[in-house]
């Protein structure tokens, strides 16, 4: 999907502004393979990693991405060349995950400001807006992610798009288990001109998928793209019983962009800084 390039997340390759080259998986004495999916994403974590310092505060993000970033995070530690970092995971499985691993981890009420957390995403546009939640960690990943100093944000090639919803998957709503449907309902109407459809997300037992704050997810489908991302955004936060959405806008201060020849870094002038200096 063609992206203008003046705002790309992956600029166009000229003599001046060349992406960063790609860190090497393999040795070099034998023919190079394609890189996978995972690979790239592995790739595009340990460049964030790089941005960490002894000492610092770090939000561990949840998902298929992020956890390439917590391992590496966890093999600084244990060969010593990060020493004093605390981890505020994002969700259960990535407690679980970096206890597993040996990472101290603390919580929001002993540290209320992060250094840096470090996510990945569903999508990202060219402004640096984000969706994320089709792992169902939304709400705590923006709960962390919203009093980060630094926020970066860790993708392959295809997660580019670009206009949020315009791919056809899932845009997640946590909302309460109590008067679920009726929630349902008045989101699907309120975005009836955009061709969109609400759906009840449910595990593989067929019964409703819990977060891990023991609330529903509804996902949105939108026919005919998101629209105004600020506007959608502020009319579905107005609707009684719902929690928080998959939206992130205006959060992500560096988005780190791998496909098969090289990695583009991107910082957005648009976020805030959160929420006294930047790292």
């Amino acid at each position: 999907m063609a992206i203008p390039s003046t705002h790309c997340l992956y600029p166009e390759k000229t003599s001046r502004q060349k992406p960063k080259p790609m860190l090497s998986l393999f040795p070099l004495s034998i023919p190079q393979p394609m890189l996978t999916q995972d690979d790239l994403k592995r790739i595009a974590a340990y460049e964030a990693v790089d941005f960490l310092k002894s000492g610092m505060v770090v939000g561990l993000g949840t998902g298929s991405t992020a956890k390439h970033a917590v391992v590496r995070i966890a093999e600084l530690i244990n060969t010593g060349k990060l020493e004093n970092i605390v981890g505020i995971p994002t969700s259960r499985a990535t407690e679980a995950q970096a206890l597993s691993l040996g990472i101290p981890l603390s919580d929001l009420d002993r540290h209320p400001v992060v250094d840096i957390a470090i996510d990945g995403a569903d999508e990202v546009d060219p402004h640096c807006n984000l969706i994320k939640g089709r792992g169902g960690s939304l709400y705590r990943e923006k709960r962390v992610e919203s009093v980060c100093r630094k926020f970066i944000v860790i993708v392959d090639k295809t997660k580019v798009v670009k206009n949020l919803g315009e791919s056809g998957h899932a845009m997640p709503v946590e909302v309460l288990q109590f008067g679920w449907n009726v929630t349902l309902e008045r989101l699907q109407s309120l975005f009836k001109s955009f061709g969109c459809v609400a759906k009840l997300r449910t595990g593989g037992n067929g019964e409703p998928f819990l977060t891990d704050n023991m609330n529903y997810i509804v996902d949105l489908y939108f026919e005919k793209g998101i629209g105004d991302v600020k506007a959608t955004s502020d009319a579905i936060k107005r609707q009684i019983g719902v929690v928080e959405h998959g939206m992130f806008l205006d959060m992500a201060t560096t988005v780190i962009v791998a496909d098969s020849v090289g990695i583009s870094v991107k910082n957005n002038p648009r976020a805030e800084l959160r929420p006294f200096s930047e790292v």
